[in-house]
């Protein structure tokens, strides 16, 4: 297990963040000439970036946002149009800091060797988006989940090759054309599932070794979605010891999302069903679904999810999880899904990943509200109680 860092390195770390200077919108908070780390917590979109509400931001109190970048969109609009980079770029200008991730999917194709057409191609693609978002952002993660995003047969060097090659051209083009005092800081994500050990390959450890011996990445970016929270001790665990001294590590995705799966096809609490009209024995999946074609009212959604032992057990994940990052003293930001999302409720059945009951917005399980926005999920208050001041 890791110990708490010693005060001294604490402070040192914490140097990252620099004074705020009066520039923001009307609206935006205050921002900072660096951004606002170490131990932020912000707002995490995904690929939903157009769904960015700043009265939601406001009220939850979030200072950081972030999403992620298709990089084959680059072929079809210029990347400054892009809803995801437009989003980012005007949400800096009202003065919250911006986490960008670019996502390379070859889940369904061979990685692009070096030299060959194809990776021309990928970093002809980069210098179409770079331009929009270097100096811009306050940070960029290379890669969104590499381990995921990829063939299963090809999670081996040839990931790392890839990587590599583009981390490189990433950097050369920081160098070129924003200079040593570039406002974007460099990451490399995001590793998953690293409380399995067969996930810790040498693949995985070549990734860490590039990120400590590459003086200009900052980083690397992990995603604990786990079964228990105590699953989360064993990615610190293993990037923290291979990160050289000054690093530090974005959360940019975490959740509970396979504790929440486990009981999808758990009985609904009686009392739950009876007070509302739900048949004896009806599933935690049927409900859901249920609000998903009718969203409920407020009351109603509440009610259910605080009828679900297995869920209100895990009441203070949020703040545990962030105290744990934050106990390490290198956590720089993490990040929290926010909203649900189209992709959550579609076609939703008792073997959905249940990433909809994680959010702290619940755009589509709950009616809107008479202003427009979306009505609070259940991890609102526990959000706003982890933002700093």
């Amino acid at each position: 297990m890791l110990r708490r860092l010693p005060i001294l390195t604490m402070t040192a770390v914490l140097a990252f963040s620099t004074a705020a200077h009066a520039t923001a919108q009307e609206g935006g908070p205050v921002r900072n000439v660096q951004p606002r780390a170490l131990g932020a917590l912000g707002a995490n979109f995904n690929q939903n970036l157009d769904a960015l509400d700043y009265r939601e931001l406001r009220e939850a109190g979030a200072r950081w946002v972030r999403g992620f970048y298709p990089m084959p969109a680059a072929d079809d609009i210029d990347p400054a149009d892009h809803f995801a980079i437009r989003t980012l770029t005007e949400a800096a200008g009202r003065g919250y800091d911006t986490l960008l991730s670019l996502k390379f999917p070859y889940n369904q194709a061979s990685f692009p060797a070096p030299g060959s057409k194809e990776m021309a191609a990928e970093l002809a693609r980069l210098d179409r988006v770079l331009p929009a978002v270097m100096g811009k952002v306050d940070i960029m993660t290379i890669g969104n989940e590499p381990f995921i995003e990829s063939l299963p047969a090809e999670r081996d060097e040839r990931l790392n090759t890839f990587y590599e090659t583009v981390a490189r051209h990433v950097i050369d083009y920081r160098r070129e054309h924003c200079g040593a005092g570039c406002g974007t800081k460099l990451y490399m994500g995001a590793l998953n599932r690293l409380d399995l050990a067969d996930r810790r390959t040498p693949a995985a450890e070549r990734w860490m070794t590039f990120v400590r011996e590459t003086p200009e990445i900052e980083g690397v970016d992990i995603h604990p979605h786990v079964p228990a929270p105590e699953n989360t001790q064993p990615f610190l665990d293993y990037i923290l010891p291979r990160m050289r001294a000054g690093q530090t590590f974005l959360v940019t995705e975490f959740s509970l999302v396979w504790h929440w799966k486990r009981h999808l096809e758990d009985p609904v609490a009686a009392d739950f069903a009876r007070r509302y009209g739900f048949a004896p024995g009806t599933k935690v999946w049927q409900v859901i679904k249920a609000a998903i074609d009718d969203p409920f009212p407020q009351r109603k959604w509440r009610d259910f999810l605080t009828s679900c032992p297995w869920f209100t057990s895990q009441s203070t994940f949020l703040r545990d999880q962030m105290r744990l990052y934050r106990g390490t003293g290198r956590l720089a930001v993490a990040t929290y899904g926010f909203k649900q999302d189209d992709l959550m409720v579609r076609n939703f059945g008792p073997d959905k990943n249940p990433w909809l009951l994680n959010s702290v917005f619940a755009t589509y399980t709950v009616k809107p509200r008479g202003e427009g926005t979306s009505a609070p999920n259940y991890w609102l208050g526990a959000f706003k109680a982890q933002q700093r001041r």
